[in-house]
């Protein structure tokens, strides 16, 4: 087998686009970790003073190298990573799974009203679906990430949704999967209807919610949530 000779400088980059790459991906990691310390702060400090815990679930990720490099030749962004952090504002997502739809309003607006939170978009797919059914409020935000070498704001994706809404986005994210996003249409027609009885699910036990607690202070309502900016996948 024939002995290839690489060059030092060639390692030397190697080494240099590695180690910034990671720097890159560690900045969103760590605004990731931020949100979710405050979420967890918020989900805390509510269960004590309501004896109710608004969050079921809360999931996390930081996108791979790969599914960023595919993101960035999709939508035509330069390779860089300047052009990168200003283009895709969804590297880093945490997930807020609750039991009821008034739970994710009152996240939203709990988490955006921090002062060090800034808010760059927001798109309400719970007050208007999507045309297939998806149901969940999405919103990017920023938040300062405190390092040895300055402050940096990092963008992050924040899902606010409830079990059902998930259990729907689980099971159609399964299918487009399986069908290699070419689905028949009698199961796109099934899983619309399948939304349909989930949004009626969360609207009744809302009620039941609601009637169980009935001295609760009001809540904010999906229609005070006025979508701005751009949310693409």
């Amino acid at each position: 087998m024939p002995t290839v000779n690489v060059d030092e400088s060639m390692i030397a980059l190697a080494r240099e686009l590695r180690d910034e790459m990671q720097q890159f991906l560690n900045e969103y990691s760590f605004g990731m970790r931020e949100i979710e310390t405050k979420l967890e702060i918020l989900r805390d400090d509510f269960s004590h003073q309501h004896s109710y815990n608004p969050i079921e679930h809360l999931s996390s990720r930081v996108k791979s190298v790969e599914s960023i490099l595919e993101k960035v030749q999709r939508r035509g962004v330069a390779p860089t990573f300047q052009a990168i952090r200003e283009e895709i504002t969804d590297i880093a997502g945490v997930r807020v799974t609750c039991s009821f739809v008034n739970d994710a309003y009152r996240l939203f607006e709990l988490l955006v009203g921090q002062d060090d939170i800034g808010l760059i978009a927001v798109k309400d797919y719970i007050a208007e679906p999507k045309s297939n059914g998806y149901k969940s409020l999405h919103a990017i935000i920023t938040v300062p990430v405190f390092l040895p070498r300055g402050t940096v704001r990092v963008p992050v994706e924040v899902q606010f949704r409830t079990i059902a809404m998930d259990f729907w986005a689980s099971l159609e994210h399964k299918i487009y999967y399986k069908y290699d996003k070419q689905v028949p249409q009698q199961l796109l027609d099934e899983l619309r209807e399948a939304a349909l009885t989930a949004s009626d699910l969360d609207e009744r036990m809302e009620r039941l919610h609601r009637q169980i607690r009935g001295s609760e202070e009001p809540v904010p309502a999906p229609q005070q949530i006025t979508s701005r900016g751009t949310h693409e996948a």
